[in-house]
């Protein structure tokens, strides 16, 4: 009979335990897509941005076609991505794009006097601040995720219960992650 207890409350316990890391898993899961939906409504403000700050330059800078073009290309690419690499990568080209469009208006000093245009810059500074912000906290969450699914014993319960690892939101190449130098 107290054998019979003490093997009950051996498996009470070994599933009070599993029930306690699946539900840590669960909750790991969640952050990380809470923290993706962050970055994904910053990058739709940046995307959103763009077409205005695109016809701002145009007006200025008519000759300057192919670098508007480009943005405006990258956009729809970005707008389209899927999955975090994707979207990294698409983002990634974008921000470069807009780079160099900051880097034309040096050349129009109408432009760079324009309210609209300093305006417009001033917003994309911080919606590229919140980008980052929430990068961080989506790699933080992605982290935090991966070491309970790579770990003992928790990776038990996640390799039964098909929880897997998460991608992290990174810059593929140096050049992406290169600040941009802009001279005055």
């Amino acid at each position: 009979m107290i054998g019979l207890i003490v093997v009950s409350a051996l498996v009470a316990a070994v599933v009070l335990w599993a029930v306690m890391i699946y539900n840590g898993l669960v909750r790991m899961r969640n952050m990380v897509e809470e923290a993706w939906s962050g970055i994904d409504v910053q990058l739709k403000r940046r995307t959103d941005l763009i077409p205005n700050l695109v016809s701002t330059v145009k007006g200025y800078a008519a000759h300057e076609k192919g670098t508007l073009e480009e943005v405006i290309r990258l956009r729809g690419l970005a707008q389209n991505a899927h999955g975090v690499g994707e979207t990294a990568q698409a983002q990634g080209l974008l921000g470069a794009a807009l780079g160099k469009l900051f880097a034309l208006a040096e050349n129009y000093p109408d432009l760079k006097a324009n309210a609209n245009f300093a305006q417009l810059q001033a917003t994309l500074g911080e919606i590229e601040e919140q980008i980052q912000l929430a990068r961080r906290y989506y790699n933080g969450a992605v982290r935090n995720l991966n070491i309970a699914v790579e770990s003992f014993p928790s990776n038990l319960v996640a390799g039964r219960f098909g929880f897997a690892k998460a991608e992290f939101f990174e810059l593929e190449s140096a050049a992406e992650r290169a600040v941009p130098t802009v001279s005055f």
